[in-house]
């Protein structure tokens, strides 16, 4: 079997020219099989079927490997056979139609209503910099923004007056977002020492030069000031984690939500109701006499 995967390596490396690094997460992935396989004693890849390899992917899930690692297992196991049919040394692919077990989803991070008004009231400011960055912050919060969203927003797009703004999304797909009153004053506090504005295709965010900010610069700026207000690292999306939860949690409506974000499948909005579900069952853990726990639990 060892002969078998050194050939598949080697065609890995000449033919199709795979890095050092991506080759040695293919041998890795190889070898943890190989291992597996001589403790049962099988010793040719004829001999492996869909239910041994199913044994290997739930040895290995119960090893901790996450739902991500087995499938590029699993992808790296489906390519070696590909390569042995090919080379006609295998009868079969036993990898073709197995699926690891599913990882349970990430909830997105977010800032809790009192941290995000720690975030924003700042009082007065006078610096520039520290001028426009809440207003970047502001309006990240007060409409849901993407990143891309707001990098690419022009000032012809913005309404402080009707309190709207208009965001081309993914898929190229525009929508209409309502901007709070919070936003619209930080907005207009920003457009007092923003540099002259020549037309409605101006960049709304500009940096000193009077250039658009790009997304990697607006990051960095949004995690400044989240070291300097609240003591710990912010990026946009938490913003727009945010401005989500906080919104269904006092709404209750997951289409209107949907609608605010710009999201295709309201699949990717429920998430968010396992963050409310989540904070929920904290209170009950913790205010309900009949879920605490006794002090001798």
């Amino acid at each position: 079997m060892l002969t078998e995967l050194e050939a598949f390596l080697g065609h890995l490396r000449s033919e199709r020219q795979l890095s050092p690094r991506t080759l040695e997460a293919y041998r890795r992935d190889l070898d943890s099989l190989c291992r597996f396989l001589a403790e049962r004693q099988v010793s040719d890849w004829n001999a492996v079927d869909s239910a041994l390899l199913r044994l290997y992917i739930a040895s290995r899930h119960q090893a901790g490997l996450s739902g991500r690692s087995l499938q590029r297992e699993l992808s790296a196991v489906r390519s070696l056979y590909r390569y042995l049919l090919r080379e006609r040394r295998c009868r079969h692919n036993p990898a073709l139609d197995l699926r690891p077990p599913k990882s349970p989803r990430k909830l997105p991070r977010t800032l809790d209503a009192d941290l995000a008004a720690q975030l924003l009231d700042t009082g007065e400011e006078e610096d520039w910099l520290t001028i426009r960055d809440h207003a970047m912050l502001e309006l990240f919060y007060s409409s849901g923004l993407r990143l891309s969203e707001l990098a690419s927003l022009d000032m012809g797009r913005l309404d402080i007056d009707a309190g709207e703004v208009r965001v081309i999304g993914k898929g190229n797909k525009t929508r209409v977002l309502p901007v709070g009153r919070m936003a619209r004053q930080a907005l207009r506090s920003w457009f007092k020492v923003r540099p002259v504005v020549a037309d409605t295709s101006q960049p709304v965010f500009v940096g000193m030069q009077g250039r658009r900010l790009t997304p990697r610069a607006i990051q960095l700026r949004v995690r400044r000031y989240g070291v300097e207000h609240i003591g710990q690292h912010l990026h946009p999306h938490m913003l727009r984690h945010s401005f989500a939860s906080h919104l269904l949690e006092s709404s209750g409506d997951l289409r209107a939500v949907q609608e605010l974000l710009g999201h295709t499948d309201i699949s990717t909005t429920q998430v968010y109701t396992h963050l409310n579900f989540q904070h929920l069952a904290e209170v009950y853990d913790s205010a309900h006499p009949r879920a605490r726990r006794k002090s001798e639990d």
